[in-house]
Parts: C-alpha cells; structure tokens; sequence
C-alpha cells in the first residue's frame, strides 16, 4: 500500500484490511517521505500491530510503479504467496478481497483484477462526466493497441500469484505512475497467464488529495505505443 499524504485515510484503511477472514494477512506501508506525517502514522500502527503491519520509507516520492515496485520487491523477498496492491485513499473496497482471492484459486488464473467496467462494477457517483468519459476512453485507448481484453486495463486494486510477478520480472519495469498497471497487465498476457477481474465499486476519496498530474497522463498515452512497438522503457 503506497501512500503520499494520506496521514487521516491509512488508519482507516488498515482497519478495514485487519477486519478481513484473511489468515496471515500483513499490510506492508510504503511511504515517499510523506509531508504530513503518513510515514509517522504508519510506524504507530506498525508498533500497535507488530505481527500485521510493517512500514517501507523510501526518502522521496518518485512514482506510484516505483513505490509498488518496491513494496512488491520487498514482499516476495519475504516469502508472501499472493501480494495484493491497492491504494491508501479508500477508493480500493477492501471487502472485495475475500472473493479476489477465490478467483485467483482457479486454473491459470495469475493476477485478479478489481474492475469497475464488468456487469456489477461501478465509479464514484461524485465523478463528473469528463472523468468518467477519459476514464472509459482510457481503457478503449489501451485495448485497440494492446488488445489486452480485459475490460479495466487501468485497474490499481489487483490480487497477485508471487509467481506471476516473478514470470513478469517486476523488478525491471521502468514504467511509472498509472501506465504502470498496463504494463503489468501487457507483460501479464504476453506470459500466457490468465487474468481475471471481478466487479468492484470505486468511490471517490473523502481525505486529501489526488496525485494525478499532467505528466502521468502524458506518460499513460505514450505507453501502449511503447509497448507495442517493443521500444526501450
């Protein structure tokens, strides 16, 4: 769980994660040297839940594919089964990860996706139309070039099999802010691993702020042509 600025949404979140029927569940806090003190809040919550929470600081904020990369580096090194990535701000439902669980038992399943775009799936009513529409337009984008078939290629909440992000080597992933899902996703598929996704309702953060900026949707348009093209990333 990445965060940047997400001091008031964390505890909550971790509440919600620990509530979970999820034997052996620990929440791995990756922090960019927040500002307003998450990295503190985190350390707390590490110290109250010593065998559930552990705290990642990382001394700048350089991108939310460099800040999962790190965390997902660190929790395969420490042995976990399935590595599940979602954001700190509450947009994630963490309920919804029982059933990506399940989903992921089944047969050349690698990697589950929460998806907003299947039947049951929504966004944030608070969303105006024009975030809906260059959300929707985004995942068209994706999918005419890549052809990746999944209906939420830019989904963020995503249950993993450490051995597919193995298979996709992470590590070597340069891509950065929110292309960095669709590259998952393309190296996912070009494996040959299966790829589901389950309906989710994405709400709108209450606390903070978000990070989208011009330079991250810039660089979300110039990745598919990356990818298909077999460019240097």
């Amino acid at each position: 769980m990445p965060t940047y600025n997400e001091r008031d949404n964390l505890p909550v979140a971790v509440e919600r994660l620990t509530a979970l029927p999820v034997p052996d569940l620990h929440v791995l806090v990756v922090d960019d040297n927040s500002p307003d003190g998450t990295g503190e809040v985190a350390d707390k919550l590490a110290v109250d839940l010593p065998n559930v929470v552990s705290v990642l600081h990382r001394t700048e904020k350089d991108g939310l594919g460099r800040a999962y990369i790190a965390g997902i580096t660190q929790a395969l090194d420490e042995g976990a089964d399935v590595v599940i990535q979602m954001d700190a701000d509450l947009s994630h439902p963490a309920e919804v990860i029982p059933a990506m669980l399940e989903e992921l038992n089944r047969p050349g399943i690698g990697v589950v996706l929460g998806s907003r775009y299947v039947p049951g799936g929504s966004t944030a009513a608070e969303w105006k139309w024009y975030r809906k529409a260059l959300s929707a337009w985004a995942n068209f984008y994706v999918n005419a070039l890549l052809r990746l078939g999944i209906k939420d290629a830019t989904a963020g909440f995503k249950t993993w099999e450490a051995d597919t992000l193995r298979a996709i080597d992470i590590e070597s992933i340069r891509s950065n802010g929110y292309s960095f899902q669709v590259e998952m996703n393309y190296r996912t598929k070009k494996q040959g691993i299966g790829i589901a996704e389950v309906p989710i309702r994405f709400e709108e953060r209450t606390l903070g702020a978000s990070k989208m900026s011009l330079s991250v949707q810039l660089e979300s348009a110039l990745m598919p042509w990356k990818l298909l093209l077999g460019r240097s990333l």
